[in-house]
């Protein structure tokens, strides 16, 4: 897989680190161990963030001037990163969905980064382009319907746009029959070695949990 960072990117972000993670994989509906894992990392959260100051988190804080760099209210249109911690620091239960995107989920939890993962079967061409939304851009969100992405950070394919920092796109989600995942995650904080630990987080998890070697990883900028 290929990644280009366009110039409009560049330009509200010039620091922008990313890291691709490539993997074969065996996804399962449900995995008790990783779930047990989750709740152990959202109980550690409740004790020590709340509604306002997970704002403050620098990978989410980041994300969150990009967005308005890029024309988007980020409390209308928020970061997954820090929707799910949101939610969690609500009371509210997270939604369980199959192991693939439970843990795609931790991993956004436990860095704070918005990280897309997808089916890379189901990706036309191999090259992805991070550019940002247009007006009228089609794109329809996982569970979400069709989403105005008009100021968003998005990944294109040969297609059109396949992931956004709010919500990925249906077409190339992870469902059971995955085997080939790509995971993006996206540092708009510029900082490289969290980045890094990140990816490898995820390598971790994959072998753990997805019956996976990890895969390989690269950065990009």
């Amino acid at each position: 897989m290929k990644i280009i960072i366009s110039q409009e990117i560049e330009q509200v972000c010039p620091e922008f680190v990313g890291a691709c993670v490539e993997a074969t994989v065996v996804n399962t509906s449900y995995n008790e161990a990783l779930w047990k894992e989750i709740e152990a990392l959202c109980n550690k959260f409740c004790g020590e963030l709340t509604t306002e100051s997970l704002k403050e988190i620098t990978s989410i804080a980041a994300t969150r001037r990009v967005y308005k760099a890029c024309g988007k209210d980020p409390s209308r249109y928020r970061p997954a990163s820090e929707a799910l911690i949101r939610r969690v620091l609500q009371g509210k239960e997270l939604y369980q969905q199959n192991t693939l995107v439970d843990l795609v989920n931790l991993a956004s939890i436990a860095y704070g980064y918005s990280i897309g993962g997808f089916d890379a079967d189901k990706f036309e061409g191999d090259t992805l382009t991070l550019g940002i939304g247009r007006e009228g851009e089609p794109y329809e969100g996982i569970g979400r319907g069709f989403i105005n992405i008009q100021g968003l950070p998005v990944y294109r394919d040969a297609v059109g746009g396949v992931g956004t920092p709010t919500s990925d796109n249906e077409r190339t989600k992870m469902s059971l029959e995955t085997k080939h995942l790509v995971v993006l995650i996206n540092g708009y904080d510029g900082n490289e070695q969290r980045v890094r630990e990140n990816a490898e987080y995820i390598q971790t998890l994959l072998r753990k949990y997805c019956q996976s070697e990890g895969g390989s990883y690269f950065l990009y900028s």
